[in-house]
Protein backbone atom coordinates (compact mmCIF):
# COMPACT_ATOMS: atom_id res chain seq x y z
CA UNK A 1 0.00 0.00 0.00
CA UNK A 2 2.92 2.34 0.60
CA UNK A 3 1.47 5.54 2.01
CA UNK A 4 -2.02 4.72 0.77
CA UNK A 5 -4.90 3.48 2.88
CA UNK A 6 -5.86 0.84 0.32
CA UNK A 7 -4.71 -0.68 -2.95
CA UNK A 8 -1.36 -0.34 -4.70
CA UNK A 9 1.22 2.43 -4.37
CA UNK A 10 2.90 2.68 -7.77
CA UNK A 11 6.07 4.18 -6.32
CA UNK A 12 6.41 1.35 -3.82
CA UNK A 13 5.92 -1.40 -6.36
CA UNK A 14 8.34 0.33 -8.77
CA UNK A 15 10.94 0.35 -5.98
CA UNK A 16 10.41 -3.37 -5.38
CA UNK A 17 10.77 -4.08 -9.10
CA UNK A 18 14.06 -2.18 -9.30
CA UNK A 19 15.45 -4.04 -6.29
CA UNK A 20 14.44 -7.41 -7.71
CA UNK A 21 15.99 -6.48 -11.07
CA UNK A 22 19.30 -5.69 -9.35
CA UNK A 23 19.38 -9.14 -7.78
CA UNK A 24 18.37 -10.89 -11.01
CA UNK A 25 21.24 -9.13 -12.81
CA UNK A 26 23.65 -10.82 -10.40
CA UNK A 27 22.67 -14.12 -12.03
CA UNK A 28 20.50 -15.22 -9.10
CA UNK A 29 17.32 -17.12 -9.90
CA UNK A 30 14.38 -15.32 -8.31
CA UNK A 31 10.88 -16.60 -7.57
CA UNK A 32 8.35 -14.43 -5.77
CA UNK A 33 5.23 -14.97 -3.70
CA UNK A 34 3.31 -11.80 -2.89
CA UNK A 35 0.39 -11.40 -0.49
CA UNK A 36 -2.90 -9.61 -1.03
CA UNK A 37 -3.59 -7.96 2.31
CA UNK A 38 -3.56 -4.46 0.82
CA UNK A 39 -6.69 -5.46 -1.10
CA UNK A 40 -8.42 -8.22 0.85
CA UNK A 41 -7.72 -10.72 3.65
CA UNK A 42 -9.67 -13.94 4.11
CA UNK A 43 -9.70 -13.57 7.88
CA UNK A 44 -11.43 -10.20 7.51
CA UNK A 45 -14.24 -11.90 5.63
CA UNK A 46 -14.66 -14.47 8.41
CA UNK A 47 -14.82 -11.73 11.03
CA UNK A 48 -17.63 -10.12 9.05
CA UNK A 49 -19.66 -13.34 8.95
CA UNK A 50 -18.60 -14.53 5.50
CA UNK A 51 -17.70 -18.17 4.98
CA UNK A 52 -13.92 -18.58 5.53
CA UNK A 53 -13.46 -20.69 2.40
CA UNK A 54 -15.17 -18.05 0.29
CA UNK A 55 -13.08 -15.31 1.87
CA UNK A 56 -9.83 -17.19 1.33
CA UNK A 57 -10.53 -17.58 -2.38
CA UNK A 58 -11.20 -13.84 -2.57
CA UNK A 59 -7.82 -13.33 -0.88
CA UNK A 60 -6.17 -15.52 -3.51
CA UNK A 61 -7.64 -13.33 -6.23
CA UNK A 62 -6.19 -10.30 -4.41
CA UNK A 63 -2.72 -11.87 -4.63
CA UNK A 64 -3.21 -12.21 -8.37
CA UNK A 65 -3.93 -8.48 -8.70
CA UNK A 66 -0.71 -7.71 -6.82
CA UNK A 67 1.20 -10.30 -8.83
CA UNK A 68 0.05 -8.75 -12.10
CA UNK A 69 1.02 -5.29 -10.86
CA UNK A 70 4.48 -6.52 -9.88
CA UNK A 71 4.87 -8.35 -13.18
CA UNK A 72 4.05 -5.16 -15.08
CA UNK A 73 6.50 -3.13 -12.96
CA UNK A 74 9.26 -5.69 -13.55
CA UNK A 75 8.68 -5.70 -17.28
CA UNK A 76 8.80 -1.89 -17.35
CA UNK A 77 12.38 -2.07 -16.04
CA UNK A 78 13.34 -4.69 -18.61
CA UNK A 79 12.94 -7.97 -16.73
CA UNK A 80 11.60 -11.13 -18.32
CA UNK A 81 8.87 -12.61 -16.15
CA UNK A 82 6.35 -15.40 -15.92
CA UNK A 83 3.27 -15.39 -13.70
CA UNK A 84 2.08 -18.84 -12.58
CA UNK A 85 -1.24 -19.23 -10.81
CA UNK A 86 -2.38 -21.98 -8.46
CA UNK A 87 -5.92 -21.28 -9.71
CA UNK A 88 -6.37 -21.62 -13.44
CA UNK A 89 -6.66 -18.22 -15.14
CA UNK A 90 -5.29 -18.90 -18.61
CA UNK A 91 -6.01 -15.43 -19.96
CA UNK A 92 -3.64 -13.77 -17.49
CA UNK A 93 -1.29 -16.45 -16.11
CA UNK A 94 0.14 -19.88 -16.74
CA UNK A 95 -1.15 -22.69 -14.51
CA UNK A 96 1.38 -23.68 -11.88
CA UNK A 97 3.44 -26.69 -12.97
CA UNK A 98 6.62 -27.32 -10.98
CA UNK A 99 8.77 -28.35 -13.94
CA UNK A 100 7.59 -25.36 -15.94
CA UNK A 101 8.50 -23.02 -13.08
CA UNK A 102 11.99 -24.53 -12.83
CA UNK A 103 12.49 -24.21 -16.60
CA UNK A 104 11.54 -20.52 -16.50
CA UNK A 105 14.05 -19.94 -13.70
CA UNK A 106 16.78 -21.76 -15.59
CA UNK A 107 16.13 -19.48 -18.57
CA UNK A 108 16.69 -16.42 -16.40
CA UNK A 109 13.07 -15.38 -16.03
CA UNK A 110 11.70 -13.99 -12.78
CA UNK A 111 8.85 -16.24 -11.70
CA UNK A 112 5.88 -14.94 -9.72
CA UNK A 113 3.64 -17.46 -7.97
CA UNK A 114 0.08 -16.16 -7.58
CA UNK A 115 -3.10 -17.38 -5.86
CA UNK A 116 -1.33 -18.87 -2.86
CA UNK A 117 -1.46 -22.64 -2.72
CA UNK A 118 -4.81 -22.67 -4.51
CA UNK A 119 -6.47 -23.96 -1.34
CA UNK A 120 -8.34 -22.17 1.46
CA UNK A 121 -6.99 -22.12 5.02
CA UNK A 122 -3.39 -21.65 3.82
CA UNK A 123 -1.56 -18.32 3.97
CA UNK A 124 0.84 -16.83 1.44
CA UNK A 125 3.59 -17.72 3.95
CA UNK A 126 2.64 -21.36 3.44
CA UNK A 127 2.56 -20.82 -0.32
CA UNK A 128 6.05 -19.31 -0.25
CA UNK A 129 7.42 -22.20 1.81
CA UNK A 130 5.76 -24.83 -0.35
CA UNK A 131 6.87 -23.30 -3.66
CA UNK A 132 10.41 -22.77 -2.37
CA UNK A 133 10.67 -26.43 -1.44
CA UNK A 134 9.17 -27.54 -4.76
CA UNK A 135 11.70 -25.58 -6.83
CA UNK A 136 14.63 -26.53 -4.54
CA UNK A 137 15.28 -22.94 -3.51
CA UNK A 138 18.35 -22.20 -1.40
CA UNK A 139 16.61 -19.76 0.93
CA UNK A 140 13.37 -17.91 1.60
CA UNK A 141 13.78 -14.15 1.85
CA UNK A 142 10.90 -12.60 3.76
CA UNK A 143 10.72 -8.87 3.12
CA UNK A 144 9.17 -6.85 5.95
CA UNK A 145 9.06 -3.27 7.23
CA UNK A 146 11.79 -3.91 9.84
CA UNK A 147 15.39 -5.09 9.47
CA UNK A 148 15.02 -8.52 11.07
CA UNK A 149 13.50 -10.46 13.94
CA UNK A 150 13.30 -8.80 17.34
CA UNK A 151 12.34 -9.84 20.87
CA UNK A 152 9.30 -7.58 20.44
CA UNK A 153 7.86 -5.30 17.77
CA UNK A 154 10.57 -2.63 17.32
CA UNK A 155 7.99 -0.23 15.92
CA UNK A 156 6.20 -0.34 19.28
CA UNK A 157 8.90 -1.28 21.80
CA UNK A 158 12.11 0.82 21.79
CA UNK A 159 13.78 -1.79 24.03
CA UNK A 160 13.32 -4.61 21.52
CA UNK A 161 16.55 -6.49 20.77
CA UNK A 162 17.39 -7.82 17.30
CA UNK A 163 18.46 -11.41 16.62
CA UNK A 164 21.17 -11.86 14.00
CA UNK A 165 20.71 -15.63 13.92
CA UNK A 166 18.25 -17.94 15.60
CA UNK A 167 17.35 -21.60 15.29
CA UNK A 168 13.90 -22.85 14.34
CA UNK A 169 13.44 -24.40 17.79
CA UNK A 170 14.43 -21.23 19.64
CA UNK A 171 12.17 -19.10 17.45
CA UNK A 172 9.26 -21.45 18.17
CA UNK A 173 9.92 -21.62 21.91
CA UNK A 174 10.16 -17.84 22.17
CA UNK A 175 6.88 -17.45 20.30
CA UNK A 176 8.40 -15.26 17.59
CA UNK A 177 5.83 -14.75 14.85
CA UNK A 178 8.04 -15.08 11.78
CA UNK A 179 5.59 -17.06 9.66
CA UNK A 180 2.46 -19.02 10.42
CA UNK A 181 3.13 -22.40 12.02
CA UNK A 182 2.41 -24.44 8.88
CA UNK A 183 4.91 -22.46 6.81
CA UNK A 184 7.47 -22.43 9.61
CA UNK A 185 7.22 -26.21 10.06
CA UNK A 186 7.63 -26.80 6.32
CA UNK A 187 10.86 -24.81 6.35
CA UNK A 188 12.19 -26.56 9.46
CA UNK A 189 11.43 -30.08 8.21
CA UNK A 190 13.07 -29.36 4.86
CA UNK A 191 16.11 -27.49 6.25
CA UNK A 192 15.15 -24.39 4.30
CA UNK A 193 16.67 -21.23 5.85
CA UNK A 194 14.58 -18.09 6.25
CA UNK A 195 16.07 -14.61 6.11
CA UNK A 196 13.90 -11.77 7.41
CA UNK A 197 15.01 -8.36 6.16
CA UNK A 198 13.87 -4.82 5.46
CA UNK A 199 12.45 -4.72 1.94
CA UNK A 200 11.44 -1.06 2.17
CA UNK A 201 15.01 0.27 2.16
CA UNK A 202 16.31 0.34 -1.44
CA UNK A 203 19.51 -1.61 -1.95
CA UNK A 204 19.10 -3.94 1.02
CA UNK A 205 18.08 -6.93 -1.07
CA UNK A 206 21.12 -6.64 -3.34
CA UNK A 207 23.49 -6.15 -0.41
CA UNK A 208 22.03 -9.20 1.29
CA UNK A 209 22.56 -11.30 -1.83
CA UNK A 210 26.13 -10.06 -2.10
CA UNK A 211 26.89 -11.53 1.29
CA UNK A 212 26.45 -8.67 3.75
CA UNK A 213 25.32 -9.73 7.21
CA UNK A 214 21.88 -8.13 7.16
CA UNK A 215 18.52 -9.08 8.61
CA UNK A 216 18.00 -12.22 10.68
CA UNK A 217 18.63 -15.76 9.50
CA UNK A 218 16.57 -18.66 10.84
CA UNK A 219 18.04 -22.12 10.34
CA UNK A 220 18.61 -25.30 12.29
CA UNK A 221 21.20 -25.39 15.07
CA UNK A 222 23.61 -27.63 13.12
CA UNK A 223 23.80 -25.06 10.31
CA UNK A 224 24.25 -22.22 12.80
CA UNK A 225 27.05 -24.03 14.62
CA UNK A 226 29.00 -24.32 11.36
Amino acid sequence: MGDKQFGIDNNRIASYAQQIKEVSELGIQVAIVIGGGNIFRGVQAEEGGMDRTHGDYMGMLATMINSMALQSALELVGCKTRLLSAIEMREIAEPFVRRRAVTHLEKGRIVIFGAGTGNPFFTTDSAASLRAIEINADVILKGTRVDGIYTADPLKDPNAVKYDRISFDDAYEKGLKIMDLTAFTLCKENNLPIVVFDMDTPGTLKRLMQGEDLGTIVQDEIAISK
